[in-house]
């Protein structure tokens, strides 16, 4: 008789920003699959979730993923209901609309690792040394915390998650990593498995994950975001420059919708500087770093066939919520 350790993940109730919560539970004879991991509940009023009177919350699990970390372990991604059954108000995978898997969606996650003594990125220079050379770096002198950087990559591969590839990014001590997906379910499930590896891959190493978006505040340092990269059946295939305008255009009028779920803080990142539009305008264009949206240039190479990337989506922002709204603005384009 065997027993397979396996981890239910969940995401609290806390605002602005949720945060990853887990627990492991002991299955004997676990088959692997999805459709044998049992509903469990947990205290919703320590989360944030429910009230001490009445405070079950139940754990639904979604996707399921190998635990290379641990012997017979699973990763189990979940979606938090209320005791009757029904979406909590915290659940927003359960607000995507993309049954049929039409909409793809690649995520480029950018975080800070921050040393827990200094309350500084790791390798942060003392000197005035300006950003830039950090980027794609190679070497002690401008590359920090690679090994961490790497275990994370290999246990992501080894966890089946999708991912496309990792960089040093522009500040002292900011990472990227890519990971992409066909379905926003599944894009969302993958995006928050692979932080919750690596927060718990960040405790090994005695390092922070920061995700806020600008947490070296008002300087001449990058903020992190997390480019949603997305396209469904039209943008994948209709060929037509008119179309793709059509589509940027259904979201200049919703701009205010599209930041309420694209992170907390994200206006001390999007100021217009920085490779970023300012929060409050919209703008298009192609192969633009600056704008809004960008359209990349493989896309109209390509015969106006690929995808879209939304530049504003914030490092610390829920990829079910950036996911479902995206769609949403999509779906409301008239063709």
């Amino acid at each position: 008789m065997s027993k397979s350790k396996l981890e239910y993940i969940w995401l609290d109730g806390y605002k602005p920003t949720q945060s990853l919560r887990s627990k492991t539970k002991i299955e004997e004879d676990f088959s692997g699959k999805l459709e044998d991991c049992p509903i469990w509940s947990f205290d919703g009023s320590s989360t944030q979730q429910a009230e001490g009177g009445s405070s079950d919350c139940l754990l639904k699990p979604v996707a399921i993923f190998p635990d290379p970390q641990r012997n017979n372990g699973y990763l189990v991604m979940t979606e938090v209901l209320n005791a009757d059954g029904t979406a909590h108000e915290s659940n927003g995978r359960a607000t995507i609309d993309d049954e049929d898997n039409d909409f793809w969606f690649g995520f480029e996650q950018e975080y800070f690792l921050y040393d827990v003594e200094t309350n500084l990125p790791i390798g942060f220079p003392r000197d005035q040394t300006p950003q830039g050379q950090f980027y794609c770096s190679v070497g002690a002198k401008n590359t920090f915390a690679r090994e961490m950087v790497e275990e994370h990559l290999d246990v992501l591969i080894d966890a089946g998650i999708n991912v496309e590839g990792i960089n040093a990014e522009v500040a002292a001590g900011q990472w990227e990593y890519q990971c992409f997906a066909k379905g926003a379910k599944q894009a969302g499930d993958e995006m928050w498995v692979s932080r919750y590896l690596l927060e718990r891959i960040g405790e090994q190493y005695g390092l922070q994950v920061v995700w806020h978006p600008k947490p070296l505040g008002a300087t001449d340092w990058n903020g992190s975001g997390m480019h949603a990269n997305f396209s469904n059946t039209v943008l994948r295939t209709c060929g037509s420059k008119e179309t793709y305008e059509k589509i940027c255009e259904a979201f200049r009028p919703v701009v205010k919708e599209h930041i309420a779920v694209y992170g907390a803080h994200n206006e001390q990142r999007l100021t217009g500087a920085h490779e970023t539009q300012s929060i409050d305008q919209f703008s298009y264009g192609v192969s633009d770093r600056g704008a809004s949206i960008r359209i990349p240039i493989i896309t109209v190479e390509k015969g106006w066939k690929g995808w879209l990337e939304d530049r504003r989506p914030s490092s610390n922002g829920d990829p079910y919520k950036i996911a479902a709204r995206i769609i949403k603005t999509v779906k409301s384009a008239k063709l």
